[in-house]
């Protein structure tokens, strides 16, 4: 009877043990001190500034993203057409100014169509498109080592899944693709170099004069 009572204790401990392994108390016993006190964030600041500096983020994607939040990078083209109208061209303007203030920066402009006439077709009239917007950037200012029209993505990414004339699926869309040297990712801290001209720039405040009586107050 007391063997039974000992081996029904036994039991019930390594059940209650194996129970405990899943709660966040015993798991800790696992880990390195201080290891909860990592929320997501804790050492995030220091481990972007060590990718930035290594090269390990796509500094690519992350100046694209700058550029589609503030340039509209969208052209769009009347129904079987590669001609620029006047709002094309103002877009174009646009995108040209923002490529001038980043020099070490390329572009690449890709072309679209809608879903009206053959796939074959379609292809050639999107890279037409696209080689039209990056001559159009090119008169702008910005050199054509820097901008290309490479892919047409012809019918294959309507925007409006429709097979009536769409013109929202009459476009251009011009991306960052990468940097002016052999390797666009690592680019011995061009990209460091970007960002801190933009904050010694931001940084500087405009000098005011300021009347009070005969004497002058330079803020």
């Amino acid at each position: 009877m007391r063997a039974h009572i000992k081996l029904t204790l036994a039991v019930t401990s390594l059940i209650a043990i194996t129970a405990c392994s899943d709660s966040k108390v015993f798991s800790s016993w696992t880990q390195e001190a201080g290891g909860y006190m990592d929320n997501g964030t804790f050492g995030n600041a220091t481990l972007h500034n060590t990718l930035v500096q290594n090269g390990e983020m796509s500094y690519a994607i992350n100046l694209n993203e700058r550029f589609a939040a503030e340039v509209d990078t969208t052209v769009n083209f009347e129904f079987n057409s590669a001609i620029l109208d006047g709002p094309a061209r103002a877009t174009i303007k646009k995108q040209a100014a923002y490529m001038a203030q980043f020099p070490e920066v390329r572009f690449r402009v890709f072309g679209h169509t809608d879903l009206v006439g053959s796939e074959g077709y379609n292809k050639s009239l999107g890279l037409r498109r696209a080689r039209v917007v990056v001559n159009e950037i090119v008169r702008n200012g910005i050199s054509k080592s820097r901008v290309e029209a490479v892919i047409s993505e012809g019918e294959t990414q309507p925007l409006v899944a429709t097979q009536a004339p769409e013109r929202r699926n009459r476009r251009t869309v011009t991306e960052v693709s990468g940097f002016v040297q052999s390797n666009p990712l690592i680019m011995d801290g061009n990209y460091a170099d970007i960002i801190h001209r933009e904050y010694v720039a931001s940084a500087t405040a405009p000098s005011e004069l300021i009347n009070f009586g005969a004497s002058e107050i330079s803020e």
